[in-house]
């Protein structure tokens, strides 16, 4: 699959082999929409659903803002999003990757929706979000790296 939007796009590192593209760049959340548009531009060419691809980039904006906000505070750190098709193009695994603080985020027990937002709290909506749109989530730290999966179907 050649995809050509991504050749020289945004002047920041990206990589490619035949089913597997990767960006790497500031963790900013300045930087979401260079992330969506390099994410939807892999699934609108692999033919995903509107549905599908809305649940993915749900996901991926909730996981991407987390880590410009938390991996690195104060600081600034970079992080790295690829998105792999399968052998049959029929589902994707978008990986989400940064350097900073050790963080499980599937650890953190899912909200009460049932309560009003004021009883709720703040926090953990945006992992739970993503756990329900997503077919599989996976969480790693490994050599240094927080390490997110997110899994889906493209039909």
């Amino acid at each position: 699959m050649t995809l050509p939007l991504l050749h020289g796009k945004w002047g920041i590192q990206k990589t490619m082999s035949e089913k597997k593209f990767t960006i790497k760049l500031d963790a900013l959340t300045d930087n979401l929409p260079k992330v969506l548009e390099f994410v939807d531009g892999i699934l609108e060419e692999a033919g995903c659903s509107m549905k599908a691809q809305m649940q993915i980039d749900i996901s991926v904006e909730e996981i991407f803002v987390n880590i410009a906000n938390y991996a690195y505070n104060p600081e600034t750190g970079e992080a790295e999003v690829s998105v792999e098709l399968g052998e049959d193009d029929a589902e994707v695994t978008v990986v989400l990757k940064d350097s900073g603080m050790p963080y499980n985020p599937l650890e953190k027990e899912d909200p009460d929706i049932t309560l009003s937002a004021e009883e709720r709290g703040i926090g953990g909506l945006g992992i739970f979000m993503t756990k329900k749109a997503m077919d599989d989530v996976i969480y790693e730290h490994k050599d240094g790296f927080n390490i997110l999966k997110l899994k889906k179907k493209l039909k």
